[in-house]
């Protein structure tokens, strides 16, 4: 017959209890997301006087007030092509210098060539990435052509390579 110990017979078989703990291994810290800066409600509506020239002479931009909501952090505006377009002026290849970039066809299309990617025809509902410092050029646009463009950081420069 098996013999069953009590709990008071158990513990006195058992190790004496060490005072010293084993050191739990320490936490990683987590590192710490950078800090956002404030971001403000805005709202913009289309207005055509809003249109102004910019960094092209064959697009105006309508600046959407994101910059300014978000203290720079994200840029958005819409960007009207100027028609007709001139292959021998938009083509010229260049780049980005930014973390984020995102274009959406409002209206018309857009022909594009990017860096290991080929020529795309972008049309209305259109949407791609850029990835950062991809060197690509505009092709060829409609005469109605908008595209939506979002921006991170808003401050970016643009690398002309021809």
């Amino acid at each position: 017959m098996a013999r069953t110990k009590t709990k008071a017979q158990a513990k006195a078989t058992r190790r004496p209890a060490s005072s010293k703990r084993r050191a739990l291994p320490k936490a990683r810290a987590k590192p710490r997301a950078k800090a956002r800066p404030k971001q403000n409600f805005t709202v913009s509506h289309h207005r055509d006087q809003d249109f102004d020239s910019g960094l092209r002479r064959y697009a105006h931009y309508r600046d959407l007030g994101i910059s300014k909501a978000t203290n720079g952090m994200v840029q958005a505006h819409v960007i009207r092509f100027v028609p007709p377009c001139r292959p021998e002026e938009v083509s010229k290849r260049h780049y980005h210098d930014v973390d984020f970039q995102m274009v959406y066809v409002l209206k018309g299309w857009i022909k594009t060539e990017l860096e290991g990617q080929g020529a795309h025809v972008m049309k209305a509902g259109s949407c791609w990435l850029q990835p950062p410092r991809i060197e690509h050029k505009v092709l060829d646009y409609s005469d109605d052509c908008e595209v939506l463009e979002i921006v991170l950081p808003a401050d970016f420069k643009t690398v002309e390579l021809e």
